[in-house]
């Protein structure tokens, strides 16, 4: 019964959050590193759709602009006002309408549903004209919506609101996650009515419409921790917790040491190989991958940057997006990594600031040491080449290169190109004073004396 085109996908973002207390949309709300719209975008990119559309609502165009960030190819179309889930689907109608693949239908707020789910939700549409994703609940007093069944067949979704007792006892329930073919979906949605507890037009109702038709209906269940929805900021804690613990977990199954594991903060999309090490308090941001057999030490930041394998970070260290460390790198203490590739085996130890550079193998940057890359108005590049040893407390005023193999002299600002070999030496001469601190101190007490007498 599936559809012969490519799947398309509808993303419900529209809703106010008002429990969250927050000018910030809901949707917009960080969980790991990234929105929860761009969870449930993620989980929906799995799928390859042709066509994703996020209904936006309330924040219509920060919803947009963070759809925009994750897929510059979506479509988003706005819901005026908040109907129910039927209404806020049937604003990709001009979008989907014609649509004769299946297309699924996600929520913004639920970001855990996994791609794998996804898909057996398409593969069961083979054998129904309707696929819901249900879940059993450890809770008979949760208000979700109940799933009417008859054997392995759907009958109906029943609202919480209108539920009566026995149909609030089942504990098979829905998870709103919907699944059919896109012409048909529609032309079920034109039918919904709102005579309903809260008026408003229930995406449920499909199910009891199709029955009327003779179509089929199914459930494709999941665990209920996949279905959680995010309403409050207490919620999205619990989320953050749980997706941690997830997350720890997978590293340390895959081979990951962690000596204390309950400290580390993974982002949505982190990769870190087997036999690396993540020392206490290390955070990543979004966008990072590290390779086996690094090691990333205590109390260091991470975000959009790649490490390779055997290099070491920290502790203490900064890497920001564009950071590229090649194998055996070092990147000690203190020290700032910016749009910078740091080859193979070279050493940033102590206290320094690289950004928009290239290191070459090999080379040694002394402590202290900042390329100057920014003017004002423009980023400038530096380029410190092969086996290059850069004295302690160097400024390296961009753009500028320093060659293979040659030095500074530490104390050092660096403004013109150092030929291969070279050693610069860019300051000002020694000039010793003899007896001059005595004099200038014995004048300076003997003042505040006076003025202490005074």
């Amino acid at each position: 019964m599936g559809g012969t085109g490519g799947v398309g996908v509808v993303i419900l973002a529209a809703g106010a959050g008002t429990r969250m207390n927050s000018e910030r949309p809901k949707v917009l709300h960080e969980l790991a590193g990234a929105p929860l719209l761009h969870h449930a975008m993620r989980a929906a990119a799995a799928l390859a759709p042709e066509r994703m559309v996020v209904v936006t609502g309330v924040g219509a165009a920060q919803v947009e602009k963070s759809a925009r960030a994750f897929d510059p190819e979506v479509v988003t179309v706005h819901q005026a006002e908040q109907k129910g889930t039927a209404h806020a689907v049937l604003q990709a109608r001009d979008l989907l309408g014609d649509h004769d693949g299946d297309v699924i239908v996600l929520f913004g707020d639920t970001p855990f549903v996994a791609p794998e789910t996804l898909e057996r939700m398409l593969e069961a549409r083979a054998s129904a004209d309707v696929v819901v994703l249900g879940f059993e609940t450890a809770n008979p007093e949760a208000r979700y919506g109940r799933l009417v069944t008859e054997g392995d067949r759907l009958d109906r979704i029943v609202e919480w609101k209108d539920a009566d007792a026995a149909t609030r006892a089942i504990r098979l329930c829905n998870s709103g996650v919907l699944c059919a073919e896109g012409t048909f979906l529609f032309d079920l949605l034109r039918e919904v009515g709102n005579a309903n507890a809260s008026g408003e037009y229930y995406l449920t109702d499909v199910i009891g419409l199709a029955r009327a038709r003779g179509m089929t209906a199914r459930v494709v269940r999941c665990d209920e921790s996949e279905t959680l929805g995010i309403n409050s900021r207490s919620e999205l804690l619990a989320a953050e917790s749980a997706f941690q613990a997830r997350a720890r977990a997978i590293a340390l199954d895959d081979g990951v040491s962690m000596p204390a594991p309950e400290t580390v903060i993974f982002a949505y999309d982190t990769v870190v190989g087997r036999d690396a090490t993540v020392e206490p308090h290390v955070v990543f941001g979004p966008g990072v991958t590290v390779e086996s057999e690094a090691r990333i030490r205590a109390f260091s930041h991470l975000e959009g940057c790649h490490v390779s394998r055997g290099a070491t970070v920290g502790p203490f260290a900064r890497l920001r997006p564009g950071a590229e460390l090649a194998e055996e790198v070092h990147v000690g203490n203190f020290v700032e990594i910016k749009a910078a590739r740091i080859d193979e085996g070279a050493k940033v130890n102590h206290l320094s600031y690289i950004g928009d550079a290239e290191v070459g193998e090999r080379a040694n940057i002394g402590a202290g040491t900042i390329t100057c890359n920014y003017d004002g108005v423009f980023k400038h590049r530096t380029v410190i080449g092969k086996g290059a040893f850069i004295g302690s407390d160097t400024m390296l005023v961009a753009p500028v290169r320093i060659g293979d193999g040659a030095m500074t002299a530490s104390g050092s600002v660096i403004t013109r190109d150092v030929a291969p070999g070279a050693l610069a030496v860019a300051r000002a001469r020694q000039d010793d004073k003899p007896g001059f601190a005595t004099k200038f101190f014995d004048k300076l007490r003997a003042l505040k004396a006076a003025k202490t007498k005074a």
